[in-house]
């Protein structure tokens, strides 16, 4: 993509109203505008990373089983009369009439719909287990929506759903869960701990939060220090196969939000030089209900027995849109964001340094077709910008990789290469740089 074609109004100065890192770093490299409190518009170069991350969550789904649908963002309010959650959830869920005085929900989760579509669909215990999710625009009417697209009112989430005949089933969809959460936020270049947490208005008696340390985290988080370098099962994991060793090797050492954290136990089971007390950012949550919906909706299978069962459910939700604010405030620098190279919006940014010289505009065309042709995706800085200004915005939007072209260079046949996230710098041939990034 030529910059010169691009949508990519970078700003200069902070808006006032960002208080935290991702927030002024989103909002002056051009990914996100306000349009109201809590909810943003997703400018082009937001919306390639949002896509790229829910690609991933996809992706990692999709292996360890689940099956995607898509539900509506707005639900009829008697399923949440019939699961009595239309009253407890709060003020937090906006309820909307429309012309025909029926009352609907712009929803906030979707537990209550998706059992009423398994019940509707479902009879027998012989097309258990079942998982389904979907990846939907949510809506939460916070009280105070702050800190950009960290605690927004309209945001992105994948939520999954699993339907089982019994608590131990329903365990080893949990599991499948615990394990698939681990890849994909593995996958984005981030490091997640999953802590023991509270389960709130969806229920039930076990949940995990997924946790990314970092100094602007909303939560105080406790855990042992093991679980930061802990390996994550690889492309050959077996989801059909038993996982629970996998889950035990964690959930063995202490790792706990503040709301379930427990002081004793900490120190007693953690040695005091493995202790970590830090601040996190929850960017997913996976929770076993067992029979909190199905009984009320009467969702039921026939059993072996031949007698009807309710189903044990599980939901498992990822904050899409949480997700890139996450990321940032994980990896940053004082000039900008350091995105990882899986989830950034472009593999390259290549400068042209001299726009208007015929020998550096023949060296990055060539540079720019021949990287595009083999796959690259570059962002192709190609306007007539002061050198210092194209340096200071390729830092701030943060690709992986720097492809300088300039005249000194070519001079001597060379093109500069930078990293983003060392800062480290060599100058190479431009074949040798068409071959570093096209073999």
């Amino acid at each position: 993509m030529r910059l010169s074609r691009y949508f990519l109004p970078l700003l200069k100065e902070t808006p006032s109203e960002a208080q935290i890192v991702s927030h002024r770093f989103m909002l002056r490299a051009g990914m996100i505008r306000q349009e109201a409190a809590g909810i943003y518009a997703w400018l082009p170069l937001g919306f390639k990373v949002l896509g790229k991350i829910e690609q991933i969550v996809r992706e990692e789904m999709n292996r360890a089983g689940a099956i995607e649908i898509l539900m509506p963002t707005l639900q009829p309010s008697d399923l949440w009369k019939e699961t009595g959650r239309y009253d407890a959830y709060g003020p937090e869920m906006l309820r909307i009439t429309d012309r025909h005085e029926r009352e609907l929900v712009y929803g906030p989760t979707n537990e209550d719909m998706i059992t009423e579509i398994f019940r509707a669909y479902v009879r027998s215990y012989k097309a258990l287990p079942l998982n389904l999710y979907h990846t939907q625009w949510k809506f939460r009417d916070e009280i105070r929506p702050r800190f950009g697209v960290m605690r927004g009112r309209e945001f992105l989430m994948k939520d999954a759903y699993s339907f089982d005949l019994d608590k131990e089933a329903a365990r080893r969809s949990y599991n499948r869960m615990y394990v698939a959460y681990l890849r994909a936020f593995t996958r984005m270049g981030i490091v997640t701990i999953p802590m023991r947490a509270e389960t709130g208005p969806i229920g039930g008696d076990l949940s995990h939060e997924f946790i990314v340390l970092a100094d602007t985290g909303e939560s105080e988080v406790f855990c042992h220090k093991d679980l930061l370098d802990m390996p994550v099962p690889g492309e050959d994991v077996d989801f059909d196969g038993d996982l629970e060793p996998i889950v035990r090797q964690r959930t063995a050492l202490y790792a706990a939000t503040s709301d379930v954290h427990d002081a004793a136990r900490f120190e007693a089971e953690v040695p005091a030089d493995k202790r970590v007390t830090a601040r996190g950012i929850e960017v997913g949550q996976i929770f076993y209900f067992g029979t909190k919906y199905s009984v009320p909706m009467k969702a039921v299978v026939t059993g072996p027995d031949g007698k009807d069962v309710a189903v044990h459910g599980g939901s498992y939700g990822v904050g899409v849109s949480r997700l890139v604010g996450a990321i940032i405030e994980a990896c940053h620098d004082e000039a900008g964001i350091v995105w990882p190279a899986p989830v950034a919006p472009f593999d390259i940014g290549l400068i042209n340094l001299k726009k208007g010289d015929a020998k550096t505009d023949a060296a990055g065309e060539d540079l720019y077709a021949r990287l595009t042709k083999a796959g690259r995706d570059v962002l192709y800085d190609d306007t007539d910008e002061r050198p210092g200004a194209k340096f200071a915005s390729m830092d701030l939007i943060g690709l992986p990789t720097q492809l300088v072209v300039g005249p000194r260079g070519l001079e001597k046949g060379m093109v500069e290469v930078k990293n983003r996230a060392t800062g480290a710098k060599e100058e190479m041939t431009l074949e040798a740089a068409v071959n570093r990034f096209t073999s």
